[in-house]
């Protein structure tokens, strides 16, 4: 067998700098850059923009779909096509650069089964004034970190537990007594048959979904 078929595998070839638009369109870019004369060149390079938003039909909806391909046309040739563009051209120095460093956020959570809103709920429950409404609220954050423990632990809980946690994560200027927390059987029982209910309702979807994809066989 003298003569072998010579196929080329992608595994050999470069590596592209952005893969959706192919590798014919990766080496039309690369030809682009080796032709000499820039009137020449500019016309290679606006025949490459129509083909990249032909093989890209989904940048139509883009409102800047223009921009969008001239950027992807100069990010694809390395940055070595040096021609006028309707567009600001992309600095390859911002381009290349990483982004900065965002900061974590360094709460210190005392109880972090409760979690940071809770914390902040409660410090806005010692600021409110007195009366009536501060009490049912009290009583709501109450229910609401006996609710969170029962669901991390998912047990039981001693309402002392709770009562303590309370005046801990509000220095001393709430508390409830154990009479006016809800019953920790009510609370599962609740969290079972919303956990249920939401089983129930992900297993009628997909029958939904199968009847509507099988019903006109």
């Amino acid at each position: 067998m003298g003569n072998i078929l010579e196929l080329a595998y992608n595994t050999e070839e470069p590596k592209m700098i952005i893969p959706e638009y192919g590798r014919n369109i990766q080496k039309m870019i690369d030809h682009a850059i080796t032709i000499e004369d820039k009137e020449e060149q500019k016309k290679c390079a606006d025949a490459i923009i129509r083909v990249m938003g032909q093989v890209n039909p989904h940048y139509r909806d883009s409102e800047d779909l223009n921009q969008k391909l001239w950027t992807h046309l100069f990010i694809m040739s390395d940055f070595k096509l040096h021609i006028e563009s309707p567009y600001p051209k992309p600095n390859k120095e911002t381009y290349n650069s990483k982004p900065e460093k965002v900061p974590y956020p360094k709460n210190n959570i005392k109880y972090g089964h409760y979690g940071k809103i809770m914390e902040d709920l409660i410090n806005t429950a010692v600021k409110y004034p007195e009366g009536e409404d501060k009490k049912n609220l009290i009583r709501h954050i109450a229910n609401l970190l006996k609710t969170s423990y029962l669901l991390w632990n998912r047990d039981t809980v001693n309402d002392t537990v709770i009562i303590k946690n309370l005046e801990e994560l509000s220095n001393g200027a709430l508390t409830i007594s154990a009479s006016e927390l809800r019953d920790t059987n009510d609370i599962l029982k609740q969290y079972k048959k919303k956990k249920t209910v939401n089983k129930q309702g992900r297993h009628q979807g997909k029958y939904k979904n199968r009847k509507k994809d099988y019903g006109s066989l």
